[in-house]
This record gives C-alpha cells, structure tokens and sequence, in this order.
C-alpha cells in the first residue's frame, strides 16, 4: 500500500484486496533494471544477518489487502530460498497508528507463535473482519486464540518489544519505503509492486539483485 492511498482513505482497503492480488506472470521477462525495476539505495541500510549471508526484508502491515494476498505466494518462495539467503519480515509504521501492529509482530515473535499465528493475523483482519488495530482489540484476539493474557502483555507492553518496532521504522526509512509489500535485498536494493509492476515480478527481481550480490556485484 502507498502512503498516498493510505491518505486517501483506509476504508477502501477491503473493497480492493481482490482487485490487488498478485499477477502470476511466468514467461520470461528482460533483465531488471536499475531506476526501473528496483532502486539502489544512495545509502546502505543496517544489516542485521549473519556474515556470510545475504539478507532479503519483507515490508508489510497486517491490514493491508496487498500483503494479504501476497503472503501466500511469499511464504512459497521464502521455503525455497537458498542458505546463504536470511529472509525476515520487518512491520511497518507510516504513522502511529501502525505501531499496535508492529508491537503484535514482535511479541509474537518473542513468544514463539509466528509460525502459528501470524498468517491468522491476515485472516482475522481481511477474512474475518475483526478490527485489531489498538491494543486492547489485539490483546483480547490474543486471549481468543487461547495465548495467556498476563504473557502476551508482557511481551507486547516490553521494552525490548518496544525498541525493535521503533527499529522497524527506521528501517523502514533507510529503505525509503514508499508502499507494501516491499522487498530490500542486502541493505543495498529495494522494489515493490508499482517498480516491478507486479508482485510476481517483484520476486523475480529479488532473486535477480540476490545473485547479483553473491558474484559480488
């Protein structure tokens, strides 16, 4: 989701999720190019990976329709991801109203329930049409999915849970997010559907920038 559309109103988010689907679009395509497909940044981001390993972010915010019916195709693509790959998912937070759901994701994560609860998140918010946008809403569909309440608030109420979303959004900045979801590959590159036109495309251009960065380019 662009920042502008955001602007221009959050309730049509639901009515277009269909509409914003990813394209599957398989035939060959010509090589990316830089300006066009994807952006170099004029300034490395922080890398947090291993060295040695290529690190890939995912950008997204659980209540937008273009992540939702991204994270599936994704979540394909992440399995098949080589070694030397360190793929993450980072919330983000293009204003304080966001911050509920990037402290859901790091409290989840803390708590070890991604794997279990994160695409449900997704589902509640765009299939189920519950509201989990404040923390109280968030808390009480916590207590829903049978997750203690007392160890989900200290983990979503935490000081550590509060400086990883405050770092979520600085890079976010460093990455200059304009929209999601959006992919930065190696605290170098970033591209998101309108550079790459689609998000099947946008993976193409990943692993493009990814074997670029392995030769060392």
């Amino acid at each position: 989701m662009k920042r502008r559309d955001l602007l221009a109103g959050m309730s049509s988010l639901a009515a277009t999720a269909a509409a914003l689907s990813p394209i599957m679009v398989r035939a060959q395509s010509p090589a990316p190019q830089p300006g066009v497909d994807f952006k170099s940044l004029d300034k490395a981001a922080p890398i947090e990976a291993p060295k040695g390993k290529i690190e890939i972010i995912e950008f997204f915010w659980y209540s937008c329709p273009h992540c939702n019916a991204f994270e599936s195709t994704l979540a394909s693509w992440v399995k098949k991801l080589p070694k030397d790959v360190a793929f993450k998912r980072v919330p983000i937070a293009f204003q304080d109203s966001f911050v509920p759901q990037q402290r859901l994701f790091y409290a989840l994560e803390a708590l070890g329930l991604l794997d279990k609860l994160h695409t449900r998140v997704f589902a509640a918010i765009h299939d189920e049409k519950q509201k989990l946008s404040k923390g109280e809403e968030i808390t009480n569909w916590m207590v829903k999915q049978g997750i203690d309440k007392a160890k989900f608030l200290a983990q979503f109420d935490s000081f550590s849970t509060a400086t990883k979303a405050s770092r979520a959004t600085q890079l976010q900045t460093a990455y200059q997010v304009e929209g999601v979801p959006a992919l930065g590959v190696a605290g170098r590159f970033y591209t998101d559907g309108e550079l790459a036109k689609n998000m099947d495309r946008v993976l193409q251009v990943v692993d493009h920038l990814t074997a670029e960065v392995r030769r060392g380019h």
